[in-house]
């Protein structure tokens, strides 16, 4: 919204109001979230920016057709000089009292955007492991993950998902198990029985994006949110299966913990 009005982002401001008494909707899933929302944010700032060009149009004393919009301010076509920013047609929106004929005080959108298609990302995550034959603890030397999700409205965050998503695809790969005892107790209720990777733990991510933009959505996104999750774990998994392929491993059940690893090597090397 702040590169389609050309407004600084920090006067944008998010508002999350009260579940019980926002506009019905079923939650987002499978990333969603910037495809669909931002496709409706985007198409409201379009509705706006139409809007706002007729009340230019009037402040600037010229046709319509004659107003063009560009980095937050509408201009008389050929002559930049004479223009008014969107703070100041907001501001005649509210006023009221310079508004076109025919036009309602306010200047504001509400959009449902339905997309057409889903949105997919796609991309390479690649793993390097060292192996302690000694004691099975497997150490990540090295992550690079290459994403394409499509055009990134804001690289840091983007990052920071792919960051939080591959974590927690290690955690699946290497620790996080969910068991019970015989008579179907819980055993692991908390952090101390059940196991999740820490800052201690997690290795250097090196993070790379392509931009191919969605034809789906307005804004070209894709989601982002689950690629870490879903790409990590078999990267994980196949290098320690590379790693110890030489002694005739295949296959262990994930979480590959260091005792089924050394448990594992024991059964394959010559006693």
């Amino acid at each position: 919204m702040a590169d389609t009005l050309g407004v600084p982002i920090e006067d944008v401001e998010v508002i999350h109001g009260d579940t019980s008494i926002t506009p019905f909707g079923l939650g987002t899933s499978g990333d969603r979230t910037v495809p669909v929302g931002g496709g409706a944010a985007y198409i409201a700032s379009k509705k706006i920016i139409e809007k706002a060009k007729k009340i230019a149009s009037s402040l600037l004393e010229a046709r319509e057709e004659d107003v063009e919009f560009k980095d937050g301010r509408f201009y008389v076509k050929g002559a930049p000089s004479k223009y008014v920013d969107i703070k100041d047609v907001a501001l005649a929106a509210y006023t009221a009292d310079k508004l076109p004929k025919g036009i309602e005080p306010g200047l504001e959108a509400i959009v449902f955007y339905d997309p057409e298609n889903f949105t997919f990302p796609h991309g390479v995550h690649i793993c390097m492991v060292e192996i302690d034959q000694e004691t099975g603890i497997t150490k990540i030397l090295k992550y690079i993950a290459i994403d394409d999700a499509g055009r990134i409205i804001n690289p840091m965050l983007a990052e920071g998902q792919i960051h939080g998503g591959v974590l927690q695809g290690i955690g699946q790969a290497l620790y996080e198990q969910v068991t019970y005892s015989e008579d179907g107790s819980l055993l692991t209720q908390t952090f101390s029985d059940y196991m999740i990777p820490t800052a201690r733990e997690a290795p250097t991510i090196e993070s790379l994006f392509i931009e191919t933009p969605s034809p789906h959505n307005p804004i070209g996104a894709k989601g982002l949110g689950e690629t870490g999750t879903i790409a990590a774990p078999p990267a994980v998994v196949n290098a320690i299966l590379d790693a110890l392929s030489h002694i005739g491993i295949k296959h262990i059940d994930m979480p590959i913990t260091p005792e089924k690893i050394y448990n594992a090597i024991k059964t394959k090397k010559p006693s």
